[in-house]
């Protein structure tokens, strides 16, 4: 497995080859409360630029809750299957303009979308994307599954484990790692280090839906939770700093 048990060592620039960042919309939106925050993308971008530079394949999916969350339209009155896939168009724009950013600084990026969509982006076919990753462009998986009813959590871990990902890396937002409850309502909240993939169900933690992790125990592959906005701290990680929960085993 990619990551020890002690962080005090870390992995180092040559330890993965390949890996699925994934990060929530909200993620983009910044200090607004909607939509996209050009700096904030910049940023991530820089990040994800950062770890390229590496020699690391990337990954990444999206989520679309900065434009639209398909269960909150499902709570709202809206047909569940009709509200997925608008929530899916939404991971389409995200993925655009992350490409957009990435695309500025130097770095060819693909966006590969479940559902077609041929004059925007490409349509998933694994092996096309599988050599993307080989020609060192950073593949971003939009449309979630291409389903309603699945999550982007199950996204990319499907998506990880079809491109043979050694690890997620979960970027979060106001926390660095996994806690036992929610740290930014209670102040005596524990961080794990390591926590296992049973326990997160078990424990209800929130990391990703059960559905992700029971794909990711089941084809044994890593999850790293850590904090987004760190500056760093996608490429701290991967060169043996920063703080992180390792979910595993």
């Amino acid at each position: 497995m990619p990551l020890t048990t002690d962080q005090s060592s870390g992995p180092t620039a040559s330890t993965y080859k390949r890996v699925m960042l994934k990060i929530s919309g909200e993620a983009l939106m910044g200090d607004q409360g909607f939509g996209l925050n050009p700096p904030t993308v910049q940023r991530i971008a820089e990040e994800v630029k950062s770890v390229h530079d590496m020699g690391v394949e990337i990954c990444m999916v999206i989520g679309g809750g900065n434009i639209f969350r398909g269960l909150s339209g499902s709570a709202q009155g809206m047909e569940r299957t009709t509200a997925d896939y608008m929530g899916m168009l939404a991971t389409v724009m995200n993925a655009l303009a992350m490409q957009s950013a990435l695309e500025e600084l130097g770095v060819f990026t693909r966006v590969i979308s479940a559902i077609p969509m041929d004059q925007v982006c490409e349509p998933y076919i694994r092996r096309r994307a599988v050599r993307h990753l080989e020609k060192k462009r950073v593949c971003i998986f939009a449309a979630g599954t291409g389903n309603p009813y699945f999550t982007t959590d199950t996204a990319a871990t499907l998506r990880a484990n079809e491109m043979s990902c050694e690890a997620i890396f979960m970027g979060k937002n106001g926390v660095d790692g996994v806690y036992d409850k929610d740290p930014m309502e209670h102040a005596d909240a524990v961080r794990y280090d390591n926590v296992s993939y049973d326990d997160v169900l078990v424990k209800r933690l929130r990391v990703m839906d059960a559905s992700a992790i029971a794909l990711a125990r089941d084809n044994n592959l890593p999850l790293i939770v850590f904090g987004l906005d760190e500056p760093g701290g996608f490429r701290g990680i991967l060169a043996g700093e920063g703080t992180y929960t390792q979910v595993a085993g």
